[in-house]
């Protein structure tokens, strides 16, 4: 399986359908599943035995004894755009990410796979004097990891995920007047990452309720890579390599701390709210040949995060042990364009569809509202409309069966 992750790592969904990013980096991910999605984005805190949680790592420790699980998530992305009197429409998707998370030993659990890191996906045009000019970009980064986490005490759990950070991020621009001439920015990333994590569950109320606090903490780091430009010209007929540059040393990546609190009641009722933190506007970032210098900086990103899931009944019917999920979230991102940040905010729905098969896989729906705008001048204003399908594949790989 791992190297069928590995082979979908270059036909992953780039979903960033948006000409914010072509700002930095793209447009950033948080390692969230389609479960997580439907509750707004929410993760530090949340553990439990049939969800992959790539948040926070320690919550690996939490899975199942008999299960290996297996989730695979696509989504499908509308977005409507406003700007500059114009209005567009476009229509992206495909795989967003795959996961799988197995028990070790008793308190010991690991995880794997392969999650977007960002994106970028954008084309536009307009005239100019004499001519006219198109912009255009796409790729991304991709995370290939490996995570284990470890129960030291009971209700006390510890984790880790190692990255392998890889791909390429590609930004054109052409002009075509009295000649055509054209300006090629490259950026490819090969290194390596790390995010650390732990969990403390306090249970009550006879171990039917359950209060979880999480928090995560990824280090600041200098990427390793190439960054380069080429420049064309018509009259001139000679492609010419200008400012390359190695990434390290001069694009950073700043700390990331999360923090999640959740509260379980009953075994059927989840409530949490997340906050993540990332200092970005003390990162290096080196624009190269004008491309972006006098337009981009970067900001401090925040997101507050709230989800909810609740399950009626999870052994009893079909309806019964279906479960319905609800979130809604706000990020001050860290992309800021001629003194206007961007920010979103959205709100989401879905609903956990349990299979009759005995391995108790699920089928995870997820329809999510976002808005993106810049602020305190709004430049260009986006609608997105995204639906997300996950399945959580529960393999009873451990089970033993009785020779009678």
């Amino acid at each position: 399986m791992l190297a069928v992750a590995m082979c979908c790592g270059v036909a992953m969904a780039q979903t960033a359908i948006t000409p914010y990013s072509k700002m930095g980096y793209g447009m950033l991910n948080d390692n969230v599943s389609s479960i997580q999605r439907s509750m707004g984005g929410v993760g530090y805190a949340m553990r439990g035995g049939r969800i992959v949680n790539v948040m926070n790592p320690a919550s690996y420790a939490n899975v199942d004894s008999l299960t290996f699980l297996w989730d695979v998530g696509v989504d499908l992305t509308n977005l409507w755009s406003k700007g500059n009197g114009k209005k567009g429409y476009s229509l992206s998707g495909g795989l967003d990410y795959l996961t799988g998370n197995f028990r070790i030993i008793k308190g010991l659990g690991a995880s794997f796979g392969l999650l977007p890191y960002s994106s970028v996906g954008y084309s536009y045009g307009g005239e100019i004097t004499g001519g006219n000019e198109t912009r255009s970009g796409s790729g991304g980064f991709s995370q290939l990891f490996f995570g284990m986490g470890y129960e030291p005490v009971k209700n006390l759990s510890v984790g880790f995920n190692f990255d392998y950070l890889f791909g390429t991020v590609t930004n054109t621009a052409v002009v075509n007047a009295m000649s055509s001439s054209y300006f090629n920015r490259n950026m490819k990333i090969r290194d390596w990452n790390a995010q650390f994590g732990i969990q403390y569950s306090l249970p009550f109320a006879k171990g039917r309720d359950r209060l979880t606090l999480g928090v995560t903490y990824q280090p600041k780091k200098s990427f390793h890579g190439d960054s380069w430009a080429t420049t064309y010209d018509s009259q001139d007929s000679k492609v010419d390599t200008v400012g390359f540059v190695k990434m390290k040393g001069n694009y950073e990546q700043p700390t990331t701390i999360g923090v999640g609190l959740n509260y379980t009641w009953n075994q059927r009722l989840t409530v949490e709210t997340d906050f993540t933190y990332q200092p970005w506007s003390k990162a290096k970032y080196l624009p190269i040949g004008g491309f972006e210098a006098e337009t981009m900086q970067f900001d401090d990103r925040w997101k507050l995060a709230a989800g909810v899931q609740y399950t009626p009944n999870k052994r009893g019917s079909f309806l019964g042990a279906m479960m319905f999920r609800a979130g809604a979230f706000y990020n001050h991102d860290y992309l800021n364009y001629n003194g206007n940040n961007v920010r979103d905010y959205g709100v989401s729905i879905g609903v956990g569809l349990p299979t009759l098969a005995p391995n108790k896989t699920t089928i995870n729906l997820g329809v999510e509202w976002r808005h993106r705008e810049t602020s305190p001048v709004q430049l260009i204003t986006e609608n997105y409309l995204n639906i997300t399908l996950g399945v959580t594949f529960n393999e009873l790989w451990f089970w033993k069966s009785r020779i009678r």
